[in-house]
């Protein structure tokens, strides 16, 4: 696996790994992550990935992040 890129932005440290032909793209944001894969035939160049991380498709990643951090707490309240 190689990395191709790692950097935070808005908090939630972005890392950019190639392995076996796909781009695999992990958001962290404390004990939270999401992962999504991406065939790198379907990408021109690396630097077109920073779509990825800029406009509509962040504002979702950061939307999600909010909602598994509001079902986590509220689970562990739970306990």
């Amino acid at each position: 696996m190689r990395v191709v890129q790692e950097f935070v932005q808005e908090d939630i440290r972005i890392s950019v790994f190639s392995w076996n032909n796909k781009y695999i793209m992990k958001f962290e944001l404390g004990p939270m992550e999401q992962t999504f894969k991406l065939s790198e035939m379907d990408v021109l160049e690396e630097k077109d990935l920073e779509i990825f991380w800029t406009g509509g498709f962040f504002e979702k990643v950061k939307q999600r992040f909010k909602e598994m951090g509001n079902s986590f707490r509220a689970e562990a309240e739970n306990l």
